[in-house]
């Protein structure tokens, strides 16, 4: 308890699986939290449970695409509890099973708007606020499969999710000197409300016990302890960094 006493966080994506995970992890850590999602209602709901135990969360509804939006969000953060000490970006589109034959330029378009421009728009927004109290944490979600292709997949998730590891480094370098750090966190595969269709296909279950050496799909709360981490004074010492939290499937 206490490893994010007095800090506030604002994390994207937020009503369901991983997002709602950490949301919940680093509120019972003490932090101040801004639920956030497309979803406002979604978002509503995990904050109100969050409340229900006593903690500290509000919501807002928030287009990660838009940068007026971002504005409000952190308006909103700045308003109940002046400053913003940490960004989660957790918000993004999943990959789809999809052929380069399937794939068109909107699809891509989609996936970089979301899971890339979002981000950055996202980063760009919380630096003044962050600056002013010396400081903060950065903590962008991406994938394994921004580190290694997946055949299979449209082409443009593996491409977003390798930009958000790089977005990652450069903004750690880039504001290294303002006291801000950025770290990525890449998860493998997950049992989300997202992901939940694939665990009905009887050949996903052979390749998880074939691919990943723990031989089973990861849980949101798993990946929450790792955004934790990140995003608490623990990793003070890092950044530009890359966390896997996939079961050992890039180690094979």
């Amino acid at each position: 308890m206490n490893r994010m006493k007095g800090k506030t966080v604002i994390i994207t994506g937020a009503a369901s699986g991983m997002g709602a995970a950490g949301a919940g992890l680093l509120a019972r850590e003490g932090a101040n939290v801004l639920v956030t999602d497309i979803r406002a209602d979604g978002a509503a709901q995990v904050a109100a449970g969050i409340r229900e135990q006593g903690l500290s969360a509000e919501h807002c509804g928030l287009d990660v695409t838009d940068a007026a939006q971002w504005q409000a969000a952190v308006d909103k953060a700045l308003a109940a509890w002046g400053r913003v000490d940490v960004l989660v970006n957790n918000a993004g589109l999943p990959g789809t099973p999809d052929t380069w034959e399937q794939a068109t330029l909107e699809s891509l378009n989609k996936l970089i708007e979301l899971n890339l421009n979002g981000q950055f728009l996202g980063i760009k927004t919380v630096i003044p606020a962050m600056e002013r109290t010396g400081g903060g944490s950065i903590v962008n979600m991406s994938s394994i499969a921004g580190m290694i292709a997946f055949p299979g997949l449209h082409p443009g998730y593996g491409a977003s999710k390798g930009a958000n590891r790089l977005l990652s480094k450069c903004a750690a370098i880039d504001l290294a000197g303002r006291g801000i750090r950025v770290n990525s966190v890449h998860p493998g595969v997950i049992r989300t409300p997202q992901s939940e269709y694939l665990f009905d296909d009887p050949d996903v279950i052979k390749v998880i016990h074939s691919k990943i050496p723990l031989a089973r799909a990861g849980r949101p709360e798993e990946v929450a302890t790792v955004v934790l981490f990140l995003a608490s004074d623990e990793s003070s010492y890092m950044t530009g960094a890359e966390l896997v939290v996939d079961g050992g499937f890039t180690a094979l």
